[in-house]
Parts: C-alpha cells; structure tokens; sequence
C-alpha cells in the first residue's frame, strides 16, 4: 500500500523546463520540497533523457499526480484503456495522491480546456458515478479538484452545494484549490471564506495554490504564470484554519522564473503550515 504525504509537506508542480535545475540540487542536503506534482499524461510512456531524468526525480522525491484529461463529466465513455495506463504508472511510482478535475474537457475529441459542469442533481448523479468508476479501475480513491469557470452552464444549486453532492454520492477526496475559489468568489460574486467552510473538512486531503492575471476588479483569470497574491496566501491559511494542514502544491504553468524564485514561494507554503499548527492547537484548548 502506498503510503500517505505528510499533512505538513509542500510540493512543485514537475515541468520540463525545470529538470536540470532540479537534477542539480545537492542529493545529500534536505530537499528545499516535500514532494513534486505531475500529470501522468506527460510522462506516461516518455524515455530517453526525460524519462532518465524523471525516473531519477522520482526515486529521490515523492510524486503525486495530477490528471488532464479524463473528462469525469464528460458524456464520452471513459478511455478504459488509458485508465489502465494511469493505474501502472501510479502503482510503478508508488503515487501517494492522485487528483482529476471537476469538470468535462472531451466532446467528440480533446477540447484542451477544462469545462464546468451544470450544477444539477443530474450532473452530480452523472459525474459521481463516472468518479465511481474510475475509482475502481484504478484501484483505489481519488480526489476531484474545484475548477475555475467563467460561463455557467446551469445552476440549480450554487458551486459549493454542488461540490458537496459529488463527493459524497461518489465517496472520493477533495483536492481545495485555494486560488479557484478566490478568482471564482470574485467573478461570480460570493464570499471565499463560506465557500471554504462549507467544504467538508473530512473529505479535503491537499490544496493548491497558484498565481492569477488581474483583468479588471472583477474579473480574474486563472493562468498559473504569476505569483501567488496575498490575498490567496491568506485564504490558504483560512483553509487551515478551518480543515486543517495538508499536503500544499505551488503551481505554476507558464511564466516560469528560475528554481530558487519558486522555491521561495514553496517556503512559504511550508511557513504558513507552520503558524496554522499550533494556531489549531491553541483553538481547541
């Protein structure tokens, strides 16, 4: 069985660009990481250099994965075959955590963007029982991440009531990410903090967190290539606040600076863990 990150572990996300940096760093010092993230899709079945170098990352570092591309809401049959490539990858890599997104990216071919769902009863009966299975083919429970969305298709139910109903008619984990509720809260108008209070804490077992672009007051696009605001590091210590510390993964996707820049960020994930453990301690006596 593969075991569990620690709940006070901070993570990179695994780029190529980043491989010789990270080759680099001394193998005898503590890693500046408590582990790095990837999509299996990147790697699934890559050799040469870069699958030299990421079978090297991974027998100094714990991974966890990530996914693209699976389409949990999508109407498409799930790719049986690719879930089974997904399953040997993450028991070769003994991959503690395995994530997907909320949302549906295929119709009829790849769309190469993750799409919201309706929040309908329908959509959750439809998405849990996809989640359902995809649990099973691989062996084991995954977590659905919240997404940042801009155009809602259909809302019975505000977002958070609808991430609810998910997890619990699918029995799988949540993945927080802390920036999606931010740009969400303030492109649709809700309060952050109750968002996250109305998360179930038993269910959540990481976060993320991640830069966005300042289109205007309000309107905020998710694109992973900028810093993590202020406001975002304060509502992930809200999260711990609320849920409790877990497994914390920086992302960023494009825009990238060199290694020690986002390793200072990585600190700070990990500095914030720190404050909120004995803040936790102090609230229960």
């Amino acid at each position: 069985m593969t075991s569990r990150l620690p709940d006070a572990s901070a993570g990179l996300g695994l780029r190529r660009v980043l491989l010789d940096a990270l080759q680099a760093l001394p193998a005898e010092a503590l890693p500046p990481f408590d582990f790095l993230e990837c999509a299996p899709e990147n790697w699934i079945g890559v050799g040469g250099k870069f699958g030299a170098a990421f079978d090297a990352l991974a027998a100094r570092h714990p991974i966890a994965c990530h996914g693209l591309s699976l389409s949990l809401g999508g109407t498409a049959p799930l790719d049986e075959t690719f879930l089974a490539r997904v399953r040997r990858f993450l028991e070769r890599y003994q991959v503690p955590l395995y994530s997907e997104h909320l949302s549906y990216c295929t119709d009829d071919g790849h769309l190469y963007d993750l799409l919201p769902l309706p929040f309908t009863e329908e959509a959750v009966r439809h998405v849990a029982a996809r989640i359902r299975r995809v649990q099973d083919a691989l062996g084991r429970r995954i977590a659905i991440e919240n997404i940042s969305y801009y155009a809602a298709p259909w809302q019975a139910m505000d977002e958070a009531s609808f991430v609810r109903a998910v997890l619990e008619e699918a029995d799988c984990d949540l993945l927080l990410d802390v920036n999606n509720v931010y740009v969400n809260a303030i492109n649709h108008g809700y309060d952050a903090r109750q968002y996250l209070a109305a998360m179930p804490s038993a269910r959540v077992v990481s976060y993320h967190v991640a830069g966005h672009y300042d289109e205007a007051e309000d309107l905020k696009i998710d694109t992973h290539g900028a810093p993590v605001k202020d406001d975002v590091w304060a509502l992930l210590a809200e999260a711990y606040r609320l849920h409790g510390v877990r497994p914390t993964l920086l992302e960023r996707d494009f825009n990238l600076p060199p290694l020690p820049v986002l390793l200072e960020e990585v600190g700070r994930i990990r500095a914030i863990q720190r404050a909120a453990v004995p803040a936790r301690e102090a609230a229960r006596v």
